[in-house]
This record gives structure tokens, sequence and C-alpha cells, in this order.
């Protein structure tokens, strides 16, 4: 008996209702995308280890012999060429799994009716030890459920994480195609910035968040790398105060971040975005500098800086019709190196609208992903993927909302006006002297929203639709044909509130 399954993150809780204690370290359960995603709100379920193998103990097995379990509900199963079976469950923990074909046979057993493991081993004579325990991780990873048990799984509501997108400056050193901000030399003042961090602990402190998120973005970050740090430090400071967990990330382009900056950003505990979409050409046809010179050089040599020096970067890729065939080359370099990634795919904009070689047509995005997969199949990592290639699904744990917009993620921009989304900046809701920012947007009806998936057409019947979610809210809104949110006084002028 042969079981293969997808080694998420998940961690270890004493119940399904409990957290984890104050000293644990959440500082790998985010996602690396630029996205608030829901799949930050990392689910923790028992009996589960940190690479996410159920804990097969002696008593765990024992104890279910004499249990009745059935099929869960809505369990999809596919054969492969290879005789093997995928097995997935969309609709509670999200497990991906292949089983060998008697495997496959033992969790059929359970298909037509409720049996209890004894009966299935007596009358088809498995071998009792590894029946059990075959049968005792088919459990472990929901794919029978137990008779007049209670779910150990429900849908994830309330998010448990504040995300915030401190936009430190308007300024950038690349002129990238796709990219969605009118570059001016703009930056996020001192006084702002403090009452920016202020602003997100208010709310965090008022919905009783214990952990916040924050990602330090531009414009190109690095360029205000001091006033990065000085912010982590103050919002250091505001954390310890408060009893909330603090986590932080920068967001670059890479093409200018020394050995000095690599050294404080270690020594503050800082994660590192970095953005590539290629290597050489593939990379430099869609990120150059203003001069119309590549960046790949550049950013490659940064990445070796933060691997030497042992702060392991995620990558950010965008692929637009321009990269797909350098894909694969990509993905190589990455798995080389054991660099984790998110893919993002080009939706067009404001600024990019004119560029009509951006947009990839669904064959050749099939394509290529088949050239990619194929080439992820022969060198898996050992660490949980699939979210990383899908844009904006999430597979650890059963959602309604694509990512944090209008929930719980606040976009401030460098005059302190708040938004919802980052790549919607220019259209605030509220500003950073608001009593509760968070609550401000919440209650915000206009422009962009954070719709459940049971509220969108062609989605509430979907069986996929706790993965998936419908995708971007962002695209949704403006592909719905919606007016879009009318500038308030304070967002269209774009004056400081200092």
């Amino acid at each position: 008996m042969k079981i293969w399954f997808d080694g998420m993150k998940l961690r270890p809780a004493a119940s399904a209702d409990s957290d984890h204690g104050d000293e644990a370290d959440y500082s790998d359960c985010y996602p690396d995308c630029e996205c608030a995603c829901d799949s930050c709100d990392t689910a923790y379920y028992p009996n589960y280890t940190a690479c996410g193998s159920p804990l097969l103990l002696q008593d765990t097995v024992q104890s279910i012999r004499k249990r009745i379990f059935q099929l869960t509900p809505l369990l999809h199963t596919q054969l492969h060429s290879s005789g093997l079976w995928l097995i997935c469950n969309p609709t509670e923990l999200g497990h991906i799994a292949v089983v060998d074909q008697l495997t496959f046979t033992i969790l059929d057993q359970f298909r037509t009716s409720a049996r209890t493991v004894e009966s299935i081993i007596d009358q088809q004579s498995f071998p009792t030890e590894a029946a059990e325990n075959a049968i005792a991780l088919l459990y472990g990873l929901g794919f029978l459920k137990e008779v007049c048990a209670s779910s150990h799984v429900h849908v994830r509501e309330q998010p448990q994480v504040l995300s915030a997108w401190l936009h430190v400056t308007n300024a950038c050193n690349l002129r990238c195609n796709y990219c969605y901000i009118h570059k001016t030399s703009e930056h996020m003042s001192d006084g702002i910035a403090r009452r920016a961090v202020d602003a997100i602990f208010r709310s965090a402190i008022r919905h009783q968040y214990k952990r916040i998120q924050l990602k330090y973005a531009g414009g190109e970050a690095s360029l205000q790398l001091n006033n990065v740090f000085a912010i982590h430090d103050y919002a250091r400071q505001q954390a310890q105060k408060h009893a909330i967990a603090l986590y932080d990330r920068v967001i670059s382009n890479g093409v200018a971040l020394t050995q000095q900056m690599i050294d404080h950003l270690k020594e503050r505990h800082i994660g590192v975005t970095i953005s590539l979409d290629g290597i050489g050409a593939f990379h430099d046809v869609q990120r150059t500098f203003a001069n119309g010179l590549g960046s790949f050089k550049y950013v490659d040599r940064t990445i070796t800086r933060l691997l030497t020096s042992k702060l392991v970067p995620s990558i950010n890729v965008t692929v637009s019709q321009r990269n797909l065939t350098g894909l694969t080359n990509l993905v190589e370099y990455l798995l080389d190196r054991n660099l984790q990634f998110t893919f993002s795919y080009y939706r067009e904009n404001d600024c990019s609208a004119d560029l009509h070689d951006l947009q990839y047509t669904e064959e050749r995005m099939i394509a290529t992903m088949r050239a990619v997969f194929g080439l992820i199949e022969q060198r898996l990592p050992r660490r949980h993927l699939i979210d990383s290639l899908l844009d904006k699904a999430s597979l650890n744990v059963p959602h309604q909302h694509t990512c944090a917009v209008g929930r719980s993620y606040l976009v401030i921009d460098q005059h302190g006006g708040i938004a919802k989304c980052h790549a919607d900046i220019e259209h605030t809701v509220t500003t950073i002297d608001a009593d509760d920012p968070l609550q401000a947007i919440r209650d915000d009806r206009s422009g962009v929203q954070g719709i459940s998936v049971e509220e969108k057409e062609g989605c509430r019947a979907c069986q996929w639709r706790y993965w998936c979610t419908g995708g971007c809210p962002l695209l949704t809104h403006r592909l719905t044909g919606l007016m879009r949110s009318k500038k308030r006084s304070w967002g269209s002028d774009k004056k400081p509130l200092l």
C-alpha cells in the first residue's frame, strides 16, 4: 500500500478550537504573494505535525478499529493513466493525495455504506496492520468521516491576522510594463508612518487581533529602507506594548539591495520578497530601468547575496505573454535554489491597457503550465507548492473569501489615505486619523468588495468553491461593470495629512 500526500504546513494544536501559545513562530505561515490572501490564516488541526503528516500513534490506530466510517461527501477521485488514483477533498481539509490501487480499494469499501474498520479487514482479507494504518491516514487526510462525529473542520470566516500594506514611496528605479502605480518622487514621511502604525494597532486592539502582518512596498521600498527600519522599530515597540505578534516583509524589485541593507534586514528579522519574472531576457522584457536596460543581472546578484546571508527570499513571478516561453527555465532556477515562489498572472490595469502583448492566450498558458508541472513533477520540493501555482486560490483550508480585501486588510498610501486593495490604491476610503480605520473599510459599500463565494453567481454551486472562491475581488469588480468608487476629497487632491 502506497500513499503520497501533499505536505502542507499545519501546526499542532490541542483541539480544533485551540490556538497557538504566545511563543509560537508564525513567520513561515504566511503566503509571500503581494496580496493579503486568506491562506495566511493558517488552519490548525489536531494530530498534525508541522509538515502536515497525521500522527499515526499506536493508540490512534487502535482506537479506530471499532469506529464506524463512511466516505466523505463530495470526495473527488480520479484514475491516472499510471494506475494510481488522485484523491482530494475540496470542501474540507483540502489535502491532495495519490494512492495505489490497493489503498483505493480499501477506501472504496466505505463508499456505499458506513462500515467499521474491523468488518472491512475481515471481509476483504486485507493485511490487518497495513490496512489499519492506511485507514487511519485516510481519515486523518479528511477522506473518511466518522459517523455521528462532529467534523473537525469548518469554513473559516473570521480572519486571524490583520494585514497592512504600507506604501512607503511612490518612486521606483524600474519601469515594469504591467505596474499599476503612476510614479512620482513622493514618499511616506516619518510622521505619517508613525500615525499609520498607530492606526493599524488601534484597529487590531479594537477587533482583538493577536497578530499583525506589515508589508513595506511602493514604488520600490528599498529606496526608503531607513524609513522602513524606523517603521519596523516603532511597530515592534507597539507590538510588545500591546502583546501582539508582529511579522513584516519588504517587497522589492531586488536591484539595489546592498549587503549592508541585507544585514540590517536580517538583524531585524524582516522577510524579503523579490520580484523575478524570468532568466535573462525573459525577465528584462518586463522589468527594465527607466533607460530601457534590463535588470536581471542585478536581481540575480541580490538573490545570491540573500542566500549567502541565510536570509532566504520568497520570489514573486508575474506571468504574462511576454515571459511564458521562459517560465520552465525560471522554475528550474528556483528549484535549484530551493526558493519559495508564487505565480501572479497578469491582469490589465489603467497603466498597461495599451500594451496588448501582455495578455496571454489560454492555449499558450495551458501548454506552458503543463511543461512547468512536468518539470516540478520530476523535482518535487519537500514543501507545500500547489497554492503557489494557482494564483488567488488556497488549498490550505476551506475559505469563502479570496483575500482579506474589505475585511482584514489596510492599504496605506504615502499621504495617510487608506484603500481596500493595493492594486486600487488611488481609491481611498478613509485615513489614518480615523478612530477605527478597519471598521471604515468594512462598512464601505463603494468600489471593490470582499464578497463571499456563496454570494457569487456561478460559484455557489461549484464543489471547488471553497478552494477557488471565484478569483480576485478587484478583477470581479471591474468585470461586473459596477461604478468605481469616487475619490474622496482627501484622496483625489493627494495632499499630505500633515
